[in-house]
């Protein structure tokens, strides 16, 4: 497998569990109960979808980890601002970068090192 195609499926794989946990989220504070039980279901077929797409291609997932903790970090930001008007505090900055430097050794660093 590419390492676009890889990027693009772990991209997906973000997307997926931020916004499956963001639906799942809504259902827990939603008042109504039909507007509770939908972003419920949905919610869990969100993350039902997650699995499937992570654990579907034949690769080792612990090299990838640090690629895919750094874009679930952004996309989980990114939904939390957009869909919940917060905005990333200073620690979570700070905090964010450290994920970014992270991911950024577990996947650069040589594995002969």
């Amino acid at each position: 497998m590419g390492l676009l195609a890889s990027f693009a499926i772990l991209l997906l794989s973000a997307i997926l569990e931020a916004g499956g946990d963001a639906l799942v989220r809504n259902g827990l504070h939603s008042k109504a109960m039909a507007a509770r039980v939908g972003f419920l279901a949905l919610g869990g077929v969100v993350l039902f979808a997650y699995g499937i797409v992570v654990n579907t291609p034949p690769w080792d997932f612990g090299k990838l980890l640090g690629v895919y903790v750094t874009l679930f970090f952004v996309v989980a930001q990114t939904i939390n601002f957009w869909f919940y008007g917060a905005k990333p505090t200073l620690p979570i900055l700070a905090g964010g970068l450290l994920i970014v430097a992270g991911g950024l050794i577990i996947t650069f660093w040589p594995a002969d090192a």
